[in-house]
């Protein structure tokens, strides 16, 4: 699985999950964010961790065509990507931890379902106990 998460609302704006987590994967999460969004890209960061998917030359140079800046982690520090690491956890922890899967459809269909709460429904504490997509509205409203 690769997410697109909005440091700013904590919302997950893109996603793609696949059976191999190569650049592939992770060109399909941002792209999906991107059609999702709409950003102005130039204005963007892309940050991630040193995963083979992020440093992939096709990954990087998609950034490049998009004129999205390229972030990533120190390598081995979780601290430095520590909003992705939560959201993994709380997507284990909350939804996916203790279930078996069928198939790879299966897989899909529970992690739409948890984010689709995880961005309308559960509140952080982050955030002024807001869900994600409450934050969204905020700031839009805001400027």
């Amino acid at each position: 699985m690769a997410c697109v998460l909005d440091l700013s609302t904590k919302e997950i704006v893109g996603y793609a999950l696949s059976k191999s987590p190569n650049a592939e994967l992770a060109k399909t999460a941002l792209n999906n964010a991107i059609k999702r969004q709409q950003p102005v890209l130039s204005q963007l960061m892309f940050h991630s961790d040193q995963g083979c998917q992020y440093s992939a030359t096709s990954f990087r140079e998609r950034l490049s065509q998009l004129t999205i800046t390229q972030s990533m982690s120190r390598r081995g520090n979780c601290w430095d990507n520590a909003v992705m690491e939560r959201f993994f956890r709380s997507l284990k922890t909350e939804r996916l931890n203790g279930l078996s899967f069928i198939n790879h459809n299966s897989v899909i269909s529970e992690v739409d379902n948890y984010i689709q709460f995880y961005n309308y429904k559960r509140r952080h504490s982050a955030l002024d106990y807001m869900t994600p997509h409450q934050k969204y509205n905020e700031l839009k409203n805001a400027a």
